[in-house]
């Protein structure tokens, strides 16, 4: 285990000789970082600020910088001109810069001598980001404002100070950080501060290997993506370290927060007061509640849900701050509470219209939950609904299960192909059909075509429809009865299909194993329809009155009114 220093230290503080080695670049920033820094520190005023990490390896009586040279110069250029503004009055840096390859800059940055700006480029940003720290203070009350900032970095300022043990590979460590691009996470300074070798605290070396242990064990357990996606609908390589979200939860990170170490400062704040081994203890409490969570059937289904489905006001944190000293009874009916809520709304669903575009996202909620109450209700606790493959790249969404626009299909080879499509299904019809015969001739024609009439093409589309839909009325074509959650990519052929197009599609998916959501499955393998209404090429009435009771039986804890069935004949 690489021994590590981690505290944070006032600026004001900050002293020693730091030594950045010759395998980085020299000072590079320009004027508008220097200025942000400025600003950002001032307009934050007495409140509490925290810099980003400085990354140091202790050799004998100098620290080697591995990472924050850019920073720590800046910070060293306004101590300077600040000592030479005020005539002397405020103090020098209390801290040095030494360089291996840049003998002159150690003695430049004491002197800051503009005439010699052009003689290297080093000297040039260097007197660059004099120049703009000298611009900003000119645009401000400068006397207040010396006396202010000085003030502020003895008492407010702090930088997070992560110093590595002296057998860390310092080059490699600065390769990641700076090259790699990969910094430290707010994880990586939790966990160093439990395995800090200067924590004092009252924590021995075998408890940290035991955190230790425990950390990466935790960490492993959240790459499992069945757990990672009952959890969270946020993509994994959004976290450098899964237990991130543990440690978001705890502290109760907002939602949009921009603080790049927002976690680490209140675990930091925490630590001041507050046993290592206590915070320790809740960290692996609450990712054994998860893990309960995850492992317990009915939970599992609710809990996972209520995330996927994007719930309004509702949120893993939220669910984890409301089961807080909570019985499991009083937890499983605010769940149900949430989730009758999360589907409630002011009509009827046999009223809602798949292209009102807030009556799609109330469809697919509910068939969401259609979906997830379904295996969740099956005998014997025999299937879990697999979050993870539901929430893969080139996800559900709410689709016709039957067809009969060309909507998206704008171009003669999305014509064809969804001709070609059809041309299976129609020959699976009686031979002694003529407008069967016909209809196949149409088709081979129009596809044999170089160029192929818009015009023409809808005209054989409307004879294909025909045949592969009942007749009657068209209004339930939108509605609830005619809709599931489908994944046909982004083929616009396959999405306008009619139904036996899509049902072949489905068995095809299926026999390759892909996944398939459970209820989908059913429509298209006619589950829900009674075997003596069954038309197997069509969606009929019949099978959409058998859907929805289907919808209403499985629902019916959660629906405020049944939704209404489509009758013969309207």
């Amino acid at each position: 285990m690489s021994e590590i220093i981690l505290d944070t230290k006032l600026v004001g503080a900050i002293k020693g000789v730091f030594f950045v080695p010759s395998y980085q670049r020299g000072y590079r920033w320009g004027r508008d970082e220097v200025f942000r820094l400025l600003e950002d520190i001032y307009s934050n005023g007495t409140k509490n600020y925290c810099l980003q990490p400085v990354v140091v390896r202790k050799d004998g009586e100098v620290y080697e910088l591995i990472d924050g040279q850019q920073r720590l110069t800046t910070i060293y250029l306004i101590y300077r001109y600040m000592h030479n503004a005020s005539g002397g009055f405020l103090d020098e840096p209390k801290f040095k810069l030494r360089y291996e390859t840049r003998d002159k800059s150690e003695d430049f940055l004491m002197e800051v001598d503009m005439t010699q700006k052009e003689e290297n480029v080093d000297f040039w940003f260097i007197c660059n980001a004099y120049e703009t720290i000298s611009e900003w203070f000119k645009c401000k009350e400068k006397k207040s404002t010396l006396t202010n900032l000085n003030k502020y970095f003895d008492e407010n300022v702090k930088i997070i100070w992560y110093e590595v043990g002296e057998s860390e590979d310092a080059i490699a460590l600065f390769a990641r950080l700076n090259i790699g691009k990969i910094p430290l996470t707010s994880a990586e300074l939790v966990k160093a501060m439990f395995l800090s070798r200067d924590n004092n605290s009252d924590m021995d070396r075998e408890k940290q290997e035991e955190i230790s242990l425990q950390w990466d064990n935790i960490e492993k357990e959240l790459h499992n993506e069945s757990l990672w996606c009952f959890l969270t609908n946020q993509n994994a390589e959004k976290y450098q370290t899964r237990i991130d979200l543990i440690l978001n939860l705890i502290s109760q990170m907002p939602q949009g927060n921009k603080e790049k170490y927002y976690t680490f400062f209140y675990f930091d704040e925490r630590g001041r007061n507050e046993k290592l081994n206590d915070i320790w203890r809740e960290i692996l409490h609450t990712f054994l509640i998860l893990k309960d969570w995850f492992e317990n059937h009915e939970l599992y289904h609710k809990i996972g849900y209520l995330i996927a489905a994007h719930c309004p006001g509702i949120s893993l944190q939220s669910i984890y701050t409301f089961s807080k000293d909570k019985t499991k009874s009083v937890f499983v009916d605010e769940l149900d509470r949430m989730i009758k809520q999360s589907i409630a709304i002011n009509s009827n669903y046999a009223e809602l219209d798949y292209n009102t575009p807030g009556d799609y996202v109330k469809i697919s909620r509910l068939l969401l939950l259609f979906n997830i109450e379904s295996v969740r209700q099956i005998d014997e606790e025999a299937q879990r609904f697999p979050f993870d493959k539901f929430k893969e790249k080139g996800a559900w969404s709410l689709e016709h299960i039957h067809a009969q626009q060309s909507e998206g299909m704008k171009k003669q080879e999305e014509w064809k192909e969804w001709l070609r499509l059809h041309r299976h299904s129609i020959e699976t019809l009686s031979d002694s059909n003529a407008a069967v015969t016909k209809t196949i001739e149409k088709i081979d024609i129009c596809v044999g075509k170089s160029r192929l009439d818009r015009k023409e093409f809808e005209n054989v589309q409307q004879d294909i429809i025909k045949l592969l839909s009942v007749g009657g009325n068209t209004e339930y074509l939108h509605t609830i009865s005619n809709l599931a959650l489908l994944n046909m990519s982004d083929n616009a052929a396959l999405n306008n299909s009619t139904f036996d197009v899509k049902r072949n599609r489905i068995i095809e998916m299926d026999k390759r194993g892909r996944y398939i959501p459970f209820c989908t499955k059913m429509v298209f393998l006619k589950y829900y329809t009674p075997s003596e209404q069954n038309q197997l090429h069509f969606w009929g009435q019949a099978d959409r009155a058998a859907y929805i009771t289907a919808v209403n039986s499985v629902l019916s804890e959660y629906l405020s009114e049944p939704v209404r069935i489509e009758k013969d004949g309207e």
